[in-house]
C-alpha cells in the first residue's frame, strides 16, 4: 500500500488535466468562472510542489535522499508507467508552479481575454511540463512532451498578430522536426536494450556488449539532440529569440521555463545514462555539451549587444543561460553542477520577470522607438535645438521609478553582479572551476573567461537600453499598470532576493541534489526496489552489472 505522499505524485499531472477539461464544458463567455478554477488549480499545484520538495529534504531511514516512486496501475517498474520524483524533479516542479501562479495572475488583467481556450490551454502545458519532470521512463517522456508542446503552439498564437504567425511557422516545424528525432533515438535505445524505463536503462548500458554500444550511443545522440533543440543550444537555437520576442508576455514568461526542460532532461539521461558507472560509455557526449555551451554562451552575449529591441534581448538572454548550465554540465563537476542548478533557478526567475516587465514599459512607447533610438545616437536628431534650455531637475513619475527599479534588479541578475541570487550562482560556479582538483584545464579557462564576458555583455546590453526606454528624455505617454501586472513582477524578483538571503541552505540543496544525480545505481536501486529479478526485464547480453553497496565517489563533489 502506497503512504499518502505517494500518491500527491500523480497530482501535480492529474489536477490540471482535470480541471482543464472541465473548463472545455463551459461557454467562454465565462471567464470569471475559467480564471477563479485556473488560479485555484495553479496555487494548489505550487502547495503540492512545495510538499514534494519538502518530502524530498527528509533523509531515507539509510542516510541517502529519498526518492518518492508512484507505479501507475501498481505494475512494478520496469513493466509499468512510474513517476518518479527525487530532489531535482521536485525543485523542477516548483519552480514550474511559481512562474505558473506568477504568468497566470499576469495574464488575469487583459492576455486571458485575447483569444479562446486560454485556461485550458495554460493547464495543460502547466500538466505536460509537469509530468515531464516527474516521468520515469523514455516513452511517457514523449507523451507529456507532446501535451507540453501542443498546448505551446496555440499559446503561441495567443493574441494574434502576423508576428506570432510568422514565428509560428519557425517554431511548430522545428519542434516537430525534435519530435521525430525523439522517436527515433527511443526507438535505436529500445532495440538495443528492450527497455525504456530509465532506472532500468542505467542498470543496463554498462553491461551492453561492444557490437551495439555504438548503435546505443547513436540513438542517445539523436535523442539528445531532440532536446538540445529545446534548450537552444547553438546552432539549434537560432529560432528561441524570435519566437519568444514574438509571444505575448505572460506566454514568453512561462516560454523560459521550456528551455529549462530541455536542460533539465539532458542533465537526467547523461548522468544517468552515461556517468562513472557507464562502462565504456561513461561520459559519452560531454565534450559535445561544453564546448555547444560554450558556443551558446558566444553566441546569446554578442547577440545581447546586437538585440535593438527588449523582447529579443530576453530571448538571447535566456541563450547565455542556457549556454552557461550546459557547459557547467559538461565539466563533469558536480561542483560546478551545484552552481549551474543554483543558476538555473534565478536566471528562469529573472527571465519570466523580464518578460513581464518589458510589455508594461512599452506600453507607452512607439513601436520602433528602440531602432530609432539608434539611429538618433549615429546620425543625431535633426530636430534637435542646441539652444533649448537645459532640463534641469527632471521628476521621474512614480510608474517609471518602479518600472525603472524592477529593470534594474532585472539587469544585476543577469549580469551576475552583487547582491541579487545570480551573483551568488557565478561566484559558486567560478569557485569550483577554480579550486579544481589538479588545477584547471585551459578549456575551463575559457568558461570562465566566458562566463565573465558574457555577464558585461548583459551588463552593457541591458544597460543602454534601460537609458532609451525609461531614462532619456521622451514624447512616450507613461504607462497604466495595474497592481495584478506588477505584483507578480515584484514576486519574481523577490525570490531571487530571497535566494540571496537564504543563499546557504539552497547551495547546501544544490548540492546534495548533484551529487544525487552522480549516482544512477542508487536512483536504479530506488526505483526497481520491489520489482523482478534482473532476468525478468528483457536481458542484454553480457554478464549483468551488480549493484554499489555505496554511492561511488562523486568527482569534483563539495
Amino acid at each position: 500500500m502506497s503512504a499518502p505522499v505517494d500518491h500527491l505524485v500523480i497530482a501535480p499531472v492529474l489536477l490540471p488535466i482535470a480541471v482543464g477539461a472541465l473548463m472545455l464544458l463551459f461557454n467562454e463567455k465565462r471567464r470569471r468562472l475559467k480564471a477563479g478554477l485556473s488560479v485555484a488549480t495553479t496555487f494548489a499545484l505550487l502547495a503540492m510542489a512545495v510538499a514534494l520538495l519538502l518530502q524530498a529534504m527528509v533523509p531515507a531511514p539509510d542516510g541517502d535522499a529519498p526518492v518518492i516512486v508512484y507505479p501507475l496501475g501498481n505494475w512494478p517498474a520496469p513493466f509499468g508507467i512510474v513517476l518518479v520524483a527525487d530532489r531535482l524533479s521536485a525543485l523542477m516542479l516548483v519552480l514550474n508552479a511559481v512562474l505558473g501562479c506568477a504568468t497566470l495572475l499576469f495574464a488575469l488583467a487583459r492576455w486571458h481575454k485575447m483569444g479562446p481556450r486560454f485556461h485550458t490551454l495554460f493547464l495543460m502545458q502547466l500538466a505536460g511540463l509537469n509530468g515531464a519532470f516527474l516521468t520515469g521512463d523514455l516513452f511517457n517522456l514523449f507523451v507529456f512532451f507532446e501535451v507540453l508542446l501542443a498546448a505551446s503552439y496555440a499559446l503561441l498564437l495567443h493574441g494574434s498578430g502576423t508576428v506570432r504567425v510568422r514565428a509560428s511557422l519557425h517554431y511548430i516545424p522545428i519542434n516537430l522536426v525534435a519530435s521525430s528525432l525523439f522517436l527515433v533515438g527511443v526507438a535505436l535505445i529500445y532495440g538495443v536494450t528492450g527497455t525504456l524505463n530509465m532506472a532500468d536503462l542505467a542498470r543496463l548500458i554498462p553491461a551492453v556488449p561492444p557490437q551495439d554500444r555504438m548503435l546505443l550511443e547513436t540513438g542517445a545522440a539523436v535523442l539528445g539532440i531532440a532536446f538540445l533543440i529545446k534548450a537552444g543550444m547553438w546552432p539549434l537555437g537560432f529560432w528561441l529569440p524570435t519566437t519568444y520576442a514574438a509571444a505575448c508576455a505572460p506566454i514568453a514568461a512561462m516560454f523560459a521555463i521550456l528551455s529549462k526542460l530541455g536542460i533539465y532532461v539532458v542533465v537526467r539521461l547523461f548522468l544517468l545514462f552515461f556517468g562513472e558507472d557507464a562502462g565504456a560509455s561513461a561520459g559519452f557526449g560531454g565534450d559535445w555539451l561544453f564546448y555547444g555551451g560554450l558556443a551558446t554562451l558566444t553566441f546569446g552575449g554578442i547577440g545581447a549587444l546586437a538585440s535593438q529591441s527588449m523582447p529579443r534581448l530576453a530571448g538571447y538572454c535566456v541563450l547565455v543561460s542556457s549556454g552557461t548550465i550546459l557547459t557547467a554540465v559538461g565539466t563533469g563537476n558536480s561542483a560546478v553542477i551545484s552552481g549551474a542548478l543554483y543558476y538555473l533557478v534565478s536566471s528562469t526567475l529573472a527571465a519570466a520577470a523580464f518578460f513581464l516587465l518589458i510589455e508594461m514599459i512599452e506600453r507607452g512607447r512607439e513601436a520602433g522607438a528602440d531602432v530609432l533610438a539608434v539611429t538618433m545616437e549615429v546620425f543625431g536628431d535633426p530636430e534637435e535645438d542646441v539652444e533649448d534650455e537645459d532640463e534641469v531637475g527632471v521628476a521621474i513619475p512614480g510608474t517609471i521609478a518602479v518600472l525603472g527599479g524592477a529593470f534594474v534588479a532585472c539587469t544585476v541578475l543577469f549580469a551576475g553582479l552583487p547582491p541579487l541570487s545570480g551573483f551568488i550562482a557565478k561566484f559558486a560556479m567560478l569557485s569550483a572551476l577554480v579550486n579544481e582538483a589538479g588545477g584547471v584545464p585551459p578549456a575551463h579557462w575559457v568558461f570562465i573567461g566566458l562566463l565573465m564576458a558574457t555577464g558585461l555583455a548583459s551588463l552593457i546590453a541591458m544597460t543602454r537600453t534601460g537609458i532609451r526606454a525609461l531614462w532619456a528624455p521622451q514624447e512616450s505617454e507613461i504607462p497604466s499598470v495595474r497592481a495584478v501586472e506588477l505584483g507578480p513582477v515584484l514576486v519574481l524578483i523577490a525570490l531571487c532576493a530571497a535566494l540571496t538571503v537564504l543563499g546557504g541552505p539552497a547551495m547546501e540543496y544544490m548540492e546534495v541534489t548533484a551529487q544525487q544525480l552522480y549516482w544512477p545505481q542508487e536512483y536504479a536501486r530506488d526505483v526497481l526496489a520491489g520489482s523482478a529479478a534482473p532476468a525478468a526485464t528483457a536481458p542484454v547480453p553480457g554478464a549483468p552489472v551488480p549493484v554499489p553497496a555505496a554511492p561511488p565517489a562523486v568527482p569534483g563533489g563539495s
